[in-house]
């Protein structure tokens, strides 16, 4: 199997958005994964304070095997890194640095991909092994706060923006040194239907792609 950090890289020039499923239920995987995936994402995320979360991990995984990396969010220890890799998960979303979890991770394989707000954070999950950055949550800061880390960020690191992020404002971010976004509720919340998560979708992905 390729490793992880080559499986990211990959993932990420297709498509350098994160779909964050949070309150995704495993009934609504498939419908909404199509959208998503049909759309061009190739990277989904189900937060682990999901209903049965695992399930829909599972479900996602098995649905798009060698066309999108799926795993969770929201992942807050090393047991839970245990029990996504078990439910076919290769991606550990983290609102937070925390060393164990991202050594974990690494030690399964695992893309490791935790939020960090601080360059003393930031720099404390390089060294623990992650494979890029998100910046949480980037609503409680401003581009500029980003552009001023990206002075001494390795210059290599993949930093995604993370929290309110919209189409529209997705280039002032890309300018200050975002690499990618995650998007949460402003392009899937729970019951939203899958028809709409579409059509966001697409919006999203265009907007990225005016950014390459």
């Amino acid at each position: 199997m390729t490793d992880p950090a080559t499986r990211f890289a990959e993932a990420f020039a297709a498509c350098p958005l994160v779909a964050v499923l949070r309150g995704l239920t495993p009934d609504e995987a498939a419908p909404i994964g199509d959208a998503l995936v049909d759309a061009g994402f190739t990277l989904l995320e189900v937060p682990l304070n999901s209903p049965d979360p695992l399930a829909s991990i599972a479900a996602l995984a098995k649905r798009y095997a060698g066309r999108a990396i799926v795993g969770a969010g929201t992942v807050l220890t090393p047991q839970d890194v245990t029990a996504v890799a078990d439910a076919g998960g290769a991606l550990i979303v983290s609102p937070n640095t925390d060393p164990a979890v991202i050594r974990a991770s690494v030690a399964r394989g695992l893309i490791s991909l935790p939020g960090y707000f601080t360059p003393s954070e930031a720099f404390a999950a390089l060294a623990a092994g992650a494979h890029g950055l998100k910046l949480f949550p980037a609503e409680g800061a401003a581009p500029a706060f980003l552009k001023a880390q990206r002075a001494v960020l390795p210059k290599a690191t993949k930093v995604l923006a993370v929290g309110g992020i919209t189409p529209d404002t997705m280039p002032q971010w890309h300018a200050a040194g975002a690499d990618g976004f995650g998007l949460g509720s402003n392009l899937y919340r729970a019951g939203k239907s899958a028809a709409d998560v579409a059509r966001d979708a697409a919006a999203f992905v265009h907007a990225a792609k005016d950014l390459a």
